[in-house]
């Protein structure tokens, strides 16, 4: 309940110095020095987290998106105030990304906890950004509200569509395979991403994004607008004046993200054939809260769940077309008798009522396709198990080959990211194309669980016309990558997991049929191998790569650090 008694604005949460009314009385002094009125200064405070940085192509329109916001708080009778926040530039970091989501989410907590704020609105876009916010935001409790940057408009290159980065890897195999030359690779480059916003296509970003909706924490109808369109500023200031509103109401995001609202963003992740990543990102989010993603559930939903949108990577749109053919709101309807609709969100309605309200009045069937019609009859995510992941993986089974489904091969092992990157290519690695290519050595405690899982095909095979194979790792990969890839192998190989016990010239069954992925090979082998086996030693000794390795969790909870888990450091690793 809220304590309409506590201090407001800018009185809450004072500086220590042993006096509190000396603590005000500085804190005002200080505040009228950047020009504030004393008018303003009596309003409540609208936090602001940016993570705009130079380091990050996505949010090069911040600037102009955060005007937009304090616009809103401005008109609203709130007095907005802009802070920064680590920036997670998906192509800038070493050595990913996903090793400082959870930094990123705790700057975003603590930044919260700390500074005099009665509402936040969470500024984020490119992959790690929104749910390490997100994760954030649940953990500080305060009225929060989130805006993405939106993602990209698409470019062109000789009358054909280009956007990051499903095309990017498309091109790229061509470009493996000898398909095209080195100019014709650079003159991709050049159209790939040409104005701001995260990448055009069903990515993690547009995947978070419209789960971020789907949870009920961002403004219904805002996810799928383009970066550069006049909407995203339109969608930005409304969200201002909906976070003053959220200060007032004292409406906490504890009574927004329930177990109603996670399934709820579960059913979108697999109508939209979302990124693989999401089910990491959503798992950390709900975890912060005590709240469980689990494979059976998945797969429960996913059976039940049809693929109705038609976008790169599985499909052929892009992110302007979902946003022009009526957005996640027209998924959502057509999936209404799926979701709970007496879920909250940050509008103060439950879902229901703003599909009653709001009910999309023309929508592109071709698309977000009817129920009835749908692109295919099953969600396009799956959760598998088996001896060789005893505690879980996953297939994106909408960007996979079909015919790889019941598929059992020849293990090509390759023991580290390095150890690929060097073999790879060779004309001398001993691989066919119904092999089974395997990575080892790249999940949390690793790698940081790099997006790596994408396995190249190796160019001997590629220049053959080979352009999928069944792959597996405990590393993850990029929500605009497709292809029949295992990821997510659970416990990794760097925990002693069955990953870890791989040999060459073993054999692999993949079911999707089953949900299974096992080892075929015997137990006494195994037990043999097992006693063999020596833990790695510990990589990083000091700073925030010891604290990573030390307490990063294992993917089925998210990759989440044990002590920020809902429970703290006892929760489950």
């Amino acid at each position: 309940m809220d304590d309409r008694s506590a201090p407001k604005g800018l009185r809450k949460g004072l500086t220590h110095y042993g006096d509190t009314a000396f603590s005000e009385y500085l804190r005002m002094s200080f505040t009228q020095s950047m020009g504030y009125s004393k008018r303003l200064l009596k309003r409540p405070v609208v936090g602001i987290a940016s993570s705009r940085s130079d380091f990050n192509n996505c949010h090069r329109h911040f600037p102009e998106l955060i005007e937009a916001v304090k616009r809103g708080v401005l008109a609203a009778g709130g007095l907005p105030m802009e802070f920064p926040s680590i920036s997670l530039g998906e192509p800038f970091l070493y050595p990913t990304s996903m090793m400082f989501r959870n930094l990123m989410s705790m700057d975003v907590e603590e930044m919260i906890r700390a500074q005099p704020m009665d509402a936040v609105v969470l500024v984020g876009g490119c992959d790690k950004t929104v749910p390490a916010q997100l994760m954030g935001a649940l953990s500080a409790n305060l009225p929060a509200i989130q805006v993405v940057g939106g993602p990209m408009m698409t470019g062109r290159h000789h009358g054909e569509r280009l956007g990051a980065c499903t095309d990017c890897r498309r091109h790229w195999g061509r470009y493996r395979g000898g398909e095209i030359d080195q100019a014709e690779i650079e003159a991709i480059e050049g159209n790939l991403a040409t104005t701001a916003g995260s990448c055009a296509v069903m990515g993690t970003a547009s995947t978070m994004a419209c789960l971020a909706e789907a949870l009920g924490m961002m403004l219904p109808g805002s996810a799928a607008i383009p970066a550069v369109h006049a909407d995203r500023l339109r969608a930005a200031e409304a969200s201002g004046a909906r976070a003053v509103a959220l200060a007032h109401e004292g409406l906490t995001p504890d009574r927004i993200v329930t177990q109603d609202a996670v399934d709820n963003a579960l059913r979108v992740l697999l109508a939209i054939s979302g990124s693989t990543n999401a089910v990491i990102h959503l798992t950390a989010i709900a975890g912060r809260l005590g709240l469980d993603v689990d494979g059976a559930r998945l797969n429960r939903l996913s059976a039940e769940t049809p693929v109705l949108v038609d976008l790169k990577p599985t499909g052929a749109n892009y992110m302007e077309d979902l946003n022009a053919a009526g957005g996640v709101q027209a998924v959502m309807y057509e999936l209404r008798d799926l979701l709970h609709q007496d879920a909250s969100t940050v509008t103060g309605e439950t879902i229901g009522q703003w599909m009653q309200a709001q009910a999309p009045r023309w929508v592109d069937h071709g698309v977000v396709r009817r129920r009835g019609e749908p692109l295919l009859p099953h969600g396009g995510l799956l959760a598998l198990k088996g001896s060789l992941a005893p505690n879980g993986a996953l297939i994106k089974r909408a960007a996979a080959d079909e015919s790889l489904f019941e598929h059992t091969g020849r293990a090509v092992v390759f023991e580290s990211l390095e150890d690929m990157a060097a073999r790879i290519d060779s004309p001398d690695l001993d691989v066919e194309a119904d092999d089974i290519l395997v990575l080892k050595h790249a999940g949390p405690k690793a790698a940081a669980m790099p997006e790596a899982g994408y396995i190249p095909i190796p160019a001997k095979l590629a220049r053959q016309g080979v352009r999928d194979m069944v792959r597996l790792s405990d590393a993850r990969m990029s929500g605009t990558a497709y292809g029949t890839v295992v990821l997510h192998i659970s416990p990794e190989a760097e925990a002693g997991g069955p990953l870890a016990l791989v040999r060459n010239g073993d054999r692999i069954a993949l079911s999707v049929s089953r949900q299974a992925i096992d080892l075929l090979v015997d137990d006494a082998e195994l037990d043999r191998r097992r006693a063999l086996w020596q833990p790695p030693a510990q990589k990083e000794t000091r700073g925030y790569g010891w604290l990573y390795q030390e307490h990063v969790t294992q993917a089925e909870y998210g990759c989440d650090f044990d002590f920020l888990r809902a429970g703290g450091i006892g929760a489950r690793r």
